[in-house]
């Protein structure tokens, strides 16, 4: 049983699940490498906070100095906030960076460093996101507000009806949200619903690590700059929102290509709580991947461009998806079960766009 008595079926095509493990776990064995991360995802990680903090620090010393660097300078730094989220933070917020598990819990907390709080990401994305995928009322992920609609069981409205053309602009605030008042909200929420989100601290403990990190990012990132940068302070807080729309900009597609698609399904339990398909082929129904030759792209961001591997093998490091991809296709084929892919990422986000569209007007499920 599950989130709020949602259970998934374990009747159909459970050996599918069963049998990919063991094939997935058997290349593990036969080429002799490990599950967790390699040498590759500590390159990726030295790359991505080199371009996360060397602009602040190139700025802040007076190295760059004009209007335009500087505004470069933080759009560079969205572009390493991201790449730290879904590069280094990710895998280890799964357990899977290092055969480490201290390795694991401080990479974590590099969420810290991009002005979120580890503990309420973690139930979202892992419990939420990744146990009930797409299903409404539980995936937060599908429920970003009233300006958006991802899923068709939620409220239609007539400003929708332009969502394929005005979303863009809602994915670039996705962090400015997460770093004023989602963590609070989520905190909030969760304590309301009994959700225990630590087993050391209580929700009081939480929400006093969540202030004081809050307090040390914008001292970082908002009041040294203010301070030291030869700029007008609304110049400063331009920059500050610049720099978190590129990041929220790119998370957002990168992660909305991968499920709010027109394969996409969204099923609903039944009467007595059950989702018709059991857990892994849940997420073949619900999760695609897209341009899987593109090893460029996969690489910046953190391999997740291959989000059925990922939801079907969390606690595997992205640097393994490339190569057990094939698996998990001919498995798919095996079994009669979908694969789906895009072949490239802007095809993914034609489709994406596609499916805006269609959740913007009325349509039977």
């Amino acid at each position: 049983m599950g989130q709020a008595g949602i259970r998934f079926s374990g009747e159909n095509k459970l050996e599918f699940i069963i049998e990919l493990r063991k094939k997935v776990m058997n290349y593990f064995e036969t080429n002799n490498i490990s599950k967790y991360g390699n040498m590759n995802i500590v390159l990726q990680t030295i790359l991505m906070f080199s371009i996360y903090l060397v602009p602040y620090f190139l700025m802040m010393l007076g190295i760059i100095d004009s209007f335009f660097g500087v505004w470069l300078g933080w759009i560079v730094i969205g572009l390493g906030n991201a790449g730290v989220g879904m590069v280094t933070m990710h895998d280890a917020n799964h357990q899977s960076f290092s055969k480490n598990p201290m390795v694991n819990v401080w990479m974590s907390k590099t969420l810290f460093l991009l002005g979120g709080l580890p503990e309420t990401w973690q139930y979202q994305h892992n419990t939420l996101h990744h146990g009930f995928t797409n299903i409404d009322g539980h995936d937060e992920d599908i429920n970003p507000g009233p300006f958006l609609r991802f899923s068709p069981h939620k409220p239609l409205y007539k400003a929708h009806r332009f969502q394929h053309f005005y979303a863009w602009f809602f994915y670039g605030l996705m962090t400015i949200s997460w770093i004023t008042t989602k963590d609070f909200k989520q905190l909030y929420n969760y304590k309301k619903r009994g959700v225990s989100l630590s087993s050391n601290k209580s929700h009081g403990q939480l929400l006093a690590i969540l202030i004081i990190s809050k307090i040390l990012y914008y001292g970082v990132f908002m009041i040294l700059p203010l301070i030291i940068l030869p700029f007008a302070w609304y110049w400063i807080i331009v920059f500050f929102l610049t720099m978190h729309f590129t990041s929220g900009f790119i998370l957002t597609i990168i992660f909305q290509t991968a499920h709010v698609m027109p394969t996409s399904q969204y099923p609903l339990p039944d009467e007595s709580g059950t989702i018709e398909n059991n857990w892994a082929v849940h997420q073949l129904f619900t999760t695609s991947d897209y341009a899987p030759k593109n090893k460029v792209l996969s690489w910046l961001v953190g391999g997740l461009n291959y989000q059925v591997e990922h939801h079907l093998f969390p606690d595997i490091s992205h640097v393994h998806y490339h190569k057990i991809s094939g698996i998990v296709k001919i498995m798919a084929q095996k079994y009669n079960l979908p694969y789906h892919v895009q072949s490239g990422f802007f095809k993914a986000i034609l489709e994406h766009a596609k499916m805006l569209k269609k959740l913007g007007r009325a349509y039977s499920i």
